[in-house]
């Protein structure tokens, strides 16, 4: 017998992830296809527990300035807010404290979230305004869509470039990547696919940036 999954009842979180799967068909193109191919035809649901996270509290605020192709899983991901598990990868010892203030994720579907995958993870980044994510590299392929806030990103050792809710941004397997925000959160949807959907990420350091 199927457990109850984190989320309010099995329709909510099948209805955050159709209005997913539907935004990446329609923005993700050439790049979200693999993904999407991998996608749970016949879900298989895991209990979870609600956990909050201080960042959370951006989640309104990146809503309502949020990208208008987006405002279906916008209000989908909000309203389930409370029920869903919102994580960290990493403790004060790698990026501070400041920094877990302004940083979660939660997974909708992978190898932790209520939809069960061993091929793919896909879930939802969120960052507080202010805040630098430093750069960090992981075995899996990885797609982000931004749903709300411009925020720069950095690829490898090139320079930061700046990009808008709507964007679609690749990373290859164990490219370095890193972004920072302004004045506004910054909400993002994420993929990852191949090698360990549960890997913790390699944080890099500025000299191998440099080297690279």
């Amino acid at each position: 017998m199927n457990e109850p999954v984190t989320i309010k009842d099995r329709r909510e979180a099948a209805d955050l992830a159709s209005a997913t799967r539907r935004l990446l068909r329609d923005a993700g193109g050439e790049l979200a296809a693999p993904f999407l191919d991998d996608w749970p035809a016949d879900p298989r649901w895991r209990a979870t527990s609600p956990r909050a996270l201080p960042v959370v509290k951006w989640l309104s605020p990146a809503r309502r300035a949020g990208w208008p192709n987006a405002a279906t899983v916008l209000a989908c991901l909000e309203a389930a807010s409370p029920r869903v598990t919102w994580r960290q990868t990493y403790g004060p010892e790698d990026f501070g404290r400041e920094f877990l203030e302004r940083y979660g994720w939660t997974e909708l579907i992978g190898e932790r979230g209520p939809i069960v995958s061993e091929k793919i993870a896909v879930g939802f980044l969120l960052l507080g305004p202010e805040v630098t994510y430093p750069a960090h590299s992981h075995d899996a392929e990885e797609i982000y869509l931004t749903l709300s806030g411009a925020a720069a990103w950095r690829r490898g050792a090139e320079r930061w470039r700046d990009e808008p809710a709507g964007a679609l941004i690749h990373h290859p397997s164990r490219l370095p990547h890193a972004m920072r925000t302004g004045a506004a959160p910054l909400l993002a949807l994420y993929a990852w696919r191949g090698g360990d959907l549960k890997q913790k990420s390699r944080i890099v350091k500025a000299r191998e940036l440099r080297a690279s």
